[in-house]
């Protein structure tokens, strides 16, 4: 049984790959009792954090029998979770229309690149395509160079999986006065463009540019971006603030007014921290408000004594992987358990819920 604040909600996960079960999981770590849908002899890798605190039911789709028993499953759940193409579940008739009919109060959400609808739904995509028609790709990368993609934060988890997660909790806060489900459409570009609100703010009272490398938060301000140090690894300046800005060069010892122009300010900054490795740096300017920090690699970032002392992240089977977040004071979360290989646990998971 889970803990948290999701303690006996009942999630029927058809797995997949990308935002889906990552937005799973973060229902599984605040309690949620999660039943994903395998396919024979599929499942999970063994370290695979995006599919930790499930049970797990084999079931073949193409089976007449194993389609009633997934049915009788969601009929039993208050979520479902699916991130097919569109038509997939109506075809295997799992979709909204069959599945609210037998189930009223059923939160089916559905997790797609494009939406359910539009010239682009039915079309393959990825992370990258989907953030790229947004404006959002196009102004990350350095001045001069080509957009860089930012792994799959943006788009598949950002705009994805959080707003799945925010939708699902939405409905099931609406379904206590009304007592009826709904479906979420959850596309990532659409929760991208949601994202991309404060720079539709900022573009269009010409505050910034949302060309490579030239917005304000995309590298161009000298005091909000990384520097390389002596040791080839580097730090990230986030002086904004005209304070945070009197302080940094307070801490670098260089004067109170900094030089005239962008490329010279970088440059000054530049040659300061090209003279000392980036941990000398650490030292001198990360417990100040001058708002500097290392560029940790991934594998750095669990020693970090900041992320040590919060817990940040956890060992689970000998793997270090992140902790449960958000933090609730009175119903914490907690990491359910390990990835399970197709068809463990799922059955009885099935019998608690009172599906034979």
């Amino acid at each position: 049984m889970g803990q948290g604040p999701l303690k006996g909600l009942r999630v029927v996960e058809i797995a997949g790959i990308g935002p889906a079960p990552f937005a799973v999981t973060l229902l599984s770590d605040l309690g949620a009792e999660i039943l994903r849908i395998d396919r024979p002899g599929a499942g999970p890798a063994p370290g695979d954090v995006t599919a930790r605190g499930r049970a797990s039911l084999a079931l073949d789709l193409k089976s007449e029998t194993d389609l009633k028993t997934a049915r009788a499953a969601i009929a039993a759940a208050d979520v479902l979770i699916e991130g097919f193409r569109p038509g997939v579940m109506e075809r295997l008739d799992l979709g909204p229309e069959s599945m609210l009919a037998a189930n009223p109060r059923l939160i089916y959400g559905r997790m797609t690149g494009w939406g359910q609808e539009g010239p682009l739904a039915p079309r393959a995509g990825h992370d990258l395509t989907y953030i790229a028609v947004t404006g959002a790709l196009n102004a990350i990368g350095p001045r001069g160079g080509p957009p860089v993609p930012p792994l799959n934060l943006i788009g598949d988890y950002g705009g994805g999986a959080l707003y799945l997660v925010m939708g699902v909790l939405a409905a099931l806060h609406e379904r206590q006065s009304s007592g009826r489900g709904q479906v979420i459409d959850a596309a990532v570009v659409d929760g991208v463009v949601s994202m991309m609100g404060l720079f539709s703010w900022l573009t269009g009272d010409g505050v910034t540019s949302m060309a490579t490398g030239e917005g304000m938060l995309a590298g161009a301000l000298p005091t909000y971006r990384t520097y390389e140090c002596s040791d080839g690894r580097h730090v990230a300046v986030g002086a904004l603030e005209p304070q945070f800005q009197a302080e940094l060069r307070r801490r670098l010892d260089l004067p109170a007014e900094a030089p005239a122009g962008f490329d010279a300010q970088t440059e000054e900054l530049a040659a300061v921290f090209r003279t000392h490795p980036r941990d000398h740096w650490t030292v001198l300017l990360e417990d100040t408000d001058a708002c500097v920090a290392p560029v940790l690699h991934f594998a750095e970032a669990p020693d970090h004594p900041h992320l040590a002392a919060r817990q940040s992240f956890t060992e689970l089977d000998g793997r270090t992987q992140p902790n449960v977040a958000p933090r609730l004071s009175r119903t914490p979360g907690r990491i359910q358990g390990p990835p399970v290989a197709a068809g463990i646990g799922g059955a009885d998971l099935l019998k608690a819920w009172g599906v034979a």
